[in-house]
């Protein structure tokens, strides 16, 4: 019995084998595929490499006194300003629009409210790593170098509470020279005694790390 010959899958005998026809511009390997009759793929679609950052964005609310109150998340902004409850005091520094099927609105970093909201008042200031960063202006409390992370002027080892009064800026060289040992150890000194801030504007900034060039006329001495 003569031995059967395996048969290859594709187009039957006598056909062209079919090609996928694509734009080629500034492809030179494709162009040269499709003249050598071979099969063509689609390439691949290319990912952005700068994924957006619209989730992250905060933009500063003020109330009709022009007094800071919070930064909202950027979709809650452009929802207040669509529906008449705030204005735009100023707007992105790219000029960015944001645009729906019936209208435009321009991406906004300050917005003020329409009408006045009473905040009750709150005398403690919450202590956060962007506050602290805030309120030394991210320079080190030791050496006024650039601050990368903060330190326990007492270590928390000997005692030291967690508090603004203990609390200060520093940079990576010192935080790593001073350890758990205390000031007199090493014959250090602070450049600015260390406070509690207060104030409306302390509890914004307590609550964001980067605050937008054009919120600081906004943020009076806090900034």
């Amino acid at each position: 019995m003569p031995e059967r010959q395996p048969t290859r899958r594709g187009a039957p005998p006598g056909l062209p084998r079919p090609t996928l026809c694509l734009p080629t511009g500034g492809h030179p390997e494709r162009e040269l595929a499709l003249a050598r009759g071979a099969p063509v793929l689609a390439a691949p679609v290319p990912l952005p490499t700068h994924p957006p950052t619209w989730g992250r964005r905060r933009v500063l609310l003020l109330n009709t006194t022009f007094e800071p109150l919070t930064a909202l998340p950027l979709r809650r902004a452009v929802v207040l300003v669509v529906c008449g409850k705030a204005e735009v005091v100023h707007g992105d520094p790219t000029g960015m629009v944001v645009h729906s099927a019936t209208a435009s609105v321009q991406v906004p970093s300050v917005i003020r409210l329409s009408s006045y909201v009473r905040v009750p008042y709150r005398g403690r200031v919450p202590l956060t790593r962007a506050g602290l960063m805030h309120r030394d202006r991210y320079r080190c409390a030791y050496c006024g170098g650039r601050a990368e992370t903060i330190d326990h002027v007492i270590p928390r080892s000997r005692g030291g509470q967690h508090t603004w009064q203990n609390c200060v800026a520093c940079c990576a060289r010192c935080n790593h020279r001073k350890a758990d040992k205390l000031l007199t150890d090493l014959g250090w000194r602070l450049r600015v005694v260390p406070t509690a801030p207060r104030g409306p504007h302390w509890r914004l900034l307590a609550g964001v790390v980067d605050a937008d060039p054009l919120w600081l006329p906004y943020l009076g001495e806090a900034a």
